[in-house]
């Protein structure tokens, strides 16, 4: 059972067929993979960058709708927690009706869901902006996770979901901190919402045109996918929800929090402050490449246990620097660490956990842990830390979260096929 689903999809003969959405050679057409791994790059970092460049347009958002740090957490929280519980919703449709069906209104969703926030008055209507946006978020990703993972080879899979997901940190944390503070010298932070929503119709309208539907949906579909029940039969499907529930809520402590935490605690002017957050999303960047492809190699297990490690170690010096030198790399390679680990859960982990024709339903599950607790809850209780005891005790949720998840990962079972072949 452990990797059905990607084998499967490779060993289907060719369904002859000229339309979109037909099941032509998924895992054994090498253009088709590379397609649909680079749009489903763009599309996911363009996910990081409507998520994220929030945290670096707050500064000027809090003068003019009269917010604090308390409500910065509820609004990233609150899209975190749709985010998850959509998860759930659109990995399972997407299972039983098609990748397409779920995938295109998604990302068309979210992207004009990001110009709308840029009309919000107060926190009211940017909460329910967001909360909607994280729903069409949610639902996207792990059905574009489901899709790289079924044009994949196996020895690929890994490598390949680290190469989408190392977008959302570039897109959203490297380089939309630096869009968003480069915007508000030549513009208002309304128009610097509508302005990053526009790519996202782009790779739509592509998207549209390429993605293919596989064999577990259909006319036979019953053939081709196990029942729902089998999802919790592997051991890595509850330990993943817990790992990435300590992954992400080190992750969204640290993204939602440090931007604030670098200008009102360590004093650093906005400029100095948009370089230092950068490296969130570098880090993020090579970690989410580096991990899961290392982990094709050496396996799932080792690569989340080495993670969880040195994400901790690192999370703690950062607590401690000072210097604008010192903090950029320390919170790069914490990031790196801690991305990497989010990219090898949700991708490769999940995926090799799943029960035939399930692959979107069970990544829609281990998702949604980790942005219900991790993404959603915590970064509302670093708000709600940050407002009454100071921002820089923010810092401690993400060291509590990693080491826990140093725990949790001693538990894992490994399923990387090039291990298992070894042994």
């Amino acid at each position: 059972m452990t990797f059905n689903v990607a084998q499967d999809a490779a060993e289907a003969a060719p369904i002859p067929g000229a339309l979109a959405g037909r099941t032509i050679g998924l895992g054994t057409d090498p253009a088709y993979e590379w397609r649909i791994v680079t749009l489903l790059t763009l599309g996911f970092g363009l996910v990081g960058l409507d998520r994220w460049v929030i945290s670096a347009l707050f500064p000027a958002m809090a003068r003019d709708l009269n917010l604090n740090y308390q409500e910065l957490g509820i609004l990233v929280g609150s899209l975190g927690i749709a985010w998850g519980l959509f998860s759930i919703i659109g990995g399972g449709l997407s299972d039983r009706f098609g990748r397409r069906r779920v995938l295109i209104p998604a990302i068309v969703g979210f992207s004009l869901l990001s110009g709308v926030s840029g009309l919000a008055m107060g926190l009211t209507s940017l909460l329910a902006i967001r909360i909607i946006m994280g729903a069409n978020e949610g639902a996207f990703c792990p059905v574009s996770f489901a899709t790289v993972s079924e044009a994949s080879r196996p020895t690929r899979r890994g490598m390949n979901l680290g190469i989408t997901q190392s977008a959302f940190p570039l897109f959203g944390l490297a380089l939309g901190p630096i869009i968003a503070t480069q915007l508000l010298q030549v513009t208002s932070w309304r128009w610097a919402f509508v302005l990053v929503g526009v790519p996202g119709l782009i790779v739509a309208a592509l998207l549209a045109r390429i993605v293919r539907e596989p064999p577990s949906i259909g006319a036979r579909a019953h053939e081709h996918r196990a029942p729902p029940r089998e999802v919790w039969r592997h051991r890595n499907v509850p330990l993943g929800m817990l790992a990435l529930l300590c992954a992400m809520s080190g992750i969204f402590s640290l993204s939602a929090m440090v931007p604030s935490y670098l200008v009102d605690y360590l004093k650093l002017t906005t400029s100095e402050m948009g370089f230092v957050t950068s490296a969130i999303g570098f880090g993020g960047f090579f970690g989410q490449l580096a991990l899961p492809a290392l982990s094709d190699l050496i396996g799932r297990k080792p690569v989340a246990i080495g993670g969880f490690v040195a994400g901790t170690g690192l999370v703690y010096a950062f607590s401690q620097a000072s210097t604008i030198p010192a903090l950029f790399m320390l919170l790069f390679v914490a990031c790196f660490c801690c991305f990497g680990l989010l990219g090898l859960l949700t991708g490769a982990v999940a995926a090799e956990a799943a029960p035939r024709g399930l692959v979107s339903s069970t990544t829609g599950i281990i998702v949604a842990s980790g942005e219900i607790f991790g993404g959603g809850i915590a970064p509302v209780i670093a708000g709600a830390v940050a407002q009454h005891f100071g921002i820089q005790r923010t810092l401690t949720m993400a060291l509590i979260g990693l080491a826990i998840g140093i725990v949790v990962s001693l538990f894992m079972r490994e399923t990387a096929p090039r291990v298992l072949a070894g042994r």
